[in-house]
């Protein structure tokens, strides 16, 4: 196999988000303004500021298309299109243009007795073709590389992370893929057994990182990774949920550093120099070229705190969902634009377009 990678989530480094204004934000509370009631809602400020567009294309839903449980994962293909993964139904992503229209339901076979098992959603283009990559978080189902009209090209279950890698896997719950800049990828079984498993580009089996623990190099729920190409030296980056940090990796696996100061980081993505952390604790944080902490967008001290007050149920309660704020962000990615577009995970689901102003 020949591939040829761009990453999903921007296709162009140079479609970086614009630095009109060097601005640097405080990274505590950045809510909303509109003093009027009526116009837009404006979160951030300088270099970061966004208008926040809450249920992103909900409204173009059609009959019996919903989230159910939890709206998951976020992708955009080079002509722009939104994949959202979820738990509703039917099928396990809904596909919207860059409108906020819906085009089509996919991922049909991706669903449990009970609920659809959409989770981690990535898209790369390796020659020619896009491809998407759909982790779904069951134990029953595997990691599935498949066109973007839905055809499959390979899935990996438990059996064959087992077997590849020699690694037992009492506990599998696929919950995200990413991308290696040679053509390889990784696929992490955050929910199961706390390793995250490297192929190269042609689907070998090349080693396991982390496996469970709080040292570094170990993880306790690497729910997300990605690609950090913000410099020369590409790296690996995960996010270890559970420990609170985020950790970096060579790319021949080495451990490089671990950084705290995080709720609960979900995932990832990367454009020109800013890499953005969803956090489960109500924000989507913004690190600069420097892994300085710039922004936390849609961050409130208070209601992060009845958020993750899990007897107060806040997610299953919209009517206690603030404007300009964020509940539970589970996935977030750029645009080719800059804006960036959050998904959460709340009951109904949730997905935020934040425009860049």
């Amino acid at each position: 196999m020949n591939h040829h990678p761009v990453p999903r989530r921007r296709f162009v480094k140079s479609l970086a988000v614009a630095s009109a204004a060097a601005t640097v934000v405080s990274p505590t509370i950045l809510n909303a303004t509109d003093k009027s009631g009526s116009g837009p809602t404006i979160i951030g400020g300088g270099r970061y500021t966004y208008e926040c567009i809450h249920d992103w294309g909900l409204s173009s839903l059609p009959a019996g298309h919903e989230y159910g449980w939890t709206s998951n994962g976020v992708a955009i293909d080079e002509s722009g299109r939104l994949y959202v993964s979820h738990h509703g139904a039917p099928g396990s992503i809904f596909v919207f243009d860059e409108d906020g229209r819906f085009i089509r339901a996919m991922a049909m076979k991706h669903r449990t007795e009970k609920e659809a098992a959409g989770h981690g959603v990535d898209i790369r283009k390796e020659g020619d073709t896009e491809f998407l990559y759909l982790s779904p978080d069951s134990s029953d189902l595997a990691f599935t590389k498949m066109t973007l009209d839905g055809e499959i090209v390979w899935q990996k279950g438990r059996a064959d992370l087992v077997k590849d890698s020699g690694i037992k896997l009492t506990r599998y719950r696929p919950t995200n893929s990413s991308f290696r800049p040679d053509g390889g990828y990784y696929l992490g079984d955050g929910y199961g057994s706390s390793y995250v498993f490297e192929y190269d580009k042609d689907d070998n089996f090349v080693r396991s990182i982390g496996g469970p623990g709080g040292q570094d190099g170990q993880f306790r729920t690497p729910h997300g990774q990605w690609l950090d190409d913000r410099d020369a030296a590409p790296k690996l980056v995960v996010t270890d949920r559970a420990n609170q940090r985020l950790q970096w990796f060579a790319m021949d696996g080495t451990h490089i550093k671990s950084m705290g100061g995080f709720v609960k980081p979900a995932d990832i993505d990367v454009q020109g120099d800013l890499l953005i952390v969803a956090d489960i604790g109500a924000s989507v944080t913004v690190l600069d070229k420097d892994d300085t902490v710039v922004a936390k967008l849609g961050h409130n001290a208070e209601l992060e705190k009845r958020v993750m007050d899990r007897k107060l149920d806040v997610r299953s309660k919209r009517d206690q969902w603030l404007p300009g704020t964020f509940i539970h962000p589970h996935d977030a990615c750029f645009d080719r634009h800059g804006n960036i577009f959050v998904s959460e995970y709340v009951l109904g689901g949730r997905v935020t377009k934040l425009r860049k102003v």
